[in-house]
């Protein structure tokens, strides 16, 4: 667990801390629960969640969450259960990052120094939340079972064991045969057999995520707008959501999707908010005289990647370069292992990317943050969206915030300096014996295990 937790909806709320307060944009005071056990019995004590926080915040021991912790100056034990962790620079966003769902995962000092190395199948893990490892082997299964003494109460389900099944056809010939009880993210193209087999019902939420076109500015031609705003024209949106999504997603207006900014204002306020961003709804016409306007009237050739993990970003892709094609642009679509195609974004060499962003956070600015601010991956600079985005780092009124995060969104496509291209949903298929309690967007990033139930 972390300090906070992520509720379903997407509300923070106490975990390890019983209450917080955010002093000021760069002050955050945390008091700690005096009834939290780890799974071995011991106490949680402000030593272990000094320590914890310690090790999270080195880039030697936690290179995969260190990044959210560069910008503390300090933390302190403030009281006898108080901590405060004090940043180098306002931030608002900060109060995500001190949850398991961001980059704080609280363990026992003593713990930690007697294994030495976390998450081997025989040192395990121990942490304070609502189930304890029991058993792990590597690229074959995880056991877990439920405590008995977890601060929030006992769960109702004893025991989850996950298997780690990477052929996308054996995991549903395992739900087929009642192998498994529950799988993530089952894929668009396998959604209809999912759905058809006996027992199982699909959960279909947003998963938050943002597929759009990403541009190097730096990179020639699309250091021009007229080159980026021919590109633009030519994405028939709605036509991919609807026949290479079968529906699942939406067209995106901008970067943040609506159930990520409901986490600040309405969802009906989101809408209205991101309606303000400027539109290229699919116009050939319109992209062919964007490009007349541009250095490369005559078209141009260019190579355009995507992850092999994402086989709906390849035929959307298609869809796009068959209609770039009728105005002289040559695309050619190249599928890449996923490494493969993350170490091309952002490396100044490809000027048109693919952007399949999930957000590690429910927090409004965070893909915003990512894609416009500074040392973002397409090289894009503009002091008016610089200057929104220093408003909504340190806003601490939420309407006001996400007004500044949509106005650095609306002054960054006036200049199409990304394409959004739809928003994602996830598919869930679960098996009809158990209930999900206040099933959301944010349902997996919370302790979703004591919300699990046995449905009627």
């Amino acid at each position: 667990e972390g300090l906070l937790q992520v509720e379903p909806d997407g509300t923070l709320t106490p975990a390890l801390a019983s209450a917080w307060n955010r002093v000021d944009a760069s002050t955050y005071v945390f008091t700690l629960r005096d009834d939290a056990t780890f799974a071995d019995g011991t106490p949680v004590t402000v030593e272990d969640v000094l320590y914890s926080i310690e090790k999270a915040r080195d880039p030697q021991v936690s290179p995969g969450t260190s990044w959210a912790w560069a910008g503390v100056d300090t933390v302190t034990q403030s009281g006898d259960l108080e901590i405060t962790i004090a940043l180098s620079a306002p931030n608002v966003a900060f109060e995500w990052n001190p949850t398991a769902a961001g980059a704080l995962f609280v363990t026992s000092k003593a713990f930690f120094e007697k294994v030495g190395t976390l998450g081997t199948a025989d040192s395990l893990i121990l942490g304070s939340g609502p189930y304890r490892a029991t058993s792990f082997q590597p690229d074959s299964y995880a056991e877990f079972e439920r405590v008995e003494t977890w601060w929030g109460g006992v769960p109702k389900v004893k025991k989850v064991r996950f298997e780690f099944i990477a052929d996308e056809n054996a995991r549903l010939l395992a739900r087929q045969s009642g192998d498994i009880d529950l799988a993530f993210s089952v894929p668009i193209d396998q959604l209809d057999q999912w759905k058809a087999t006996d027992g199982t019902r699909i959960e279909t939420v947003s998963d938050r995520s943002w597929a759009g076109i990403l541009f190097d500015v730096t990179v020639a031609p699309f250091d021009d707008v007229h080159v980026r705003a021919a590109i633009a024209y030519a994405c028939n949106r709605q036509d991919i959501v609807d026949g290479v999504l079968n529906g699942n997603g939406e067209v995106a207006l901008g970067m943040p999707a609506p159930s990520v900014l409901a986490t600040a204002v309405s969802e009906s306020e989101a809408r209205t908010l991101l309606a303000t961003i400027p539109q290229y709804d699919f116009d050939l016409d319109a992209a062919k005289a964007e490009l007349a306007k541009s250095a490369v009237p005559d078209g141009f050739t260019v190579e355009w990647t995507y992850p092999n993990s994402g086989p709906q970003l390849g035929r959307a892709a298609q869809v796009i370069a068959a209609d770039l094609a009728t105005i002289g642009i040559t695309v050619n679509v190249v599928e890449q292992p996923l490494e493969q195609w993350l170490a091309s974004i952002g490396d100044g060499e490809h000027g048109l990317s693919y952007m399949w962003y999930f957000p590690t956070t429910g927090d409004p600015g965070e893909l915003v943050g990512y894609l416009l601010g500074d040392g973002n991956p397409g090289a894009f600079t503009d002091a008016e969206v610089s200057a929104q985005l220093a408003t909504a780092n340190s806003e601490t009124d939420p309407t006001t915030r996400t007004t500044a995060i949509i106005a650095a969104n609306a002054a960054a496509a006036a200049q199409v300096a990304q394409v959004p291209l739809w928003w994602g949903v996830s598919s869930t298929a679960v098996d009809e014996s158990i209930g999900l309690s206040d099933y959301g967007s944010y349902f997996f990033v919370g302790p979703w295990g004591s919300r699990l139930y046995a449905a009627a």
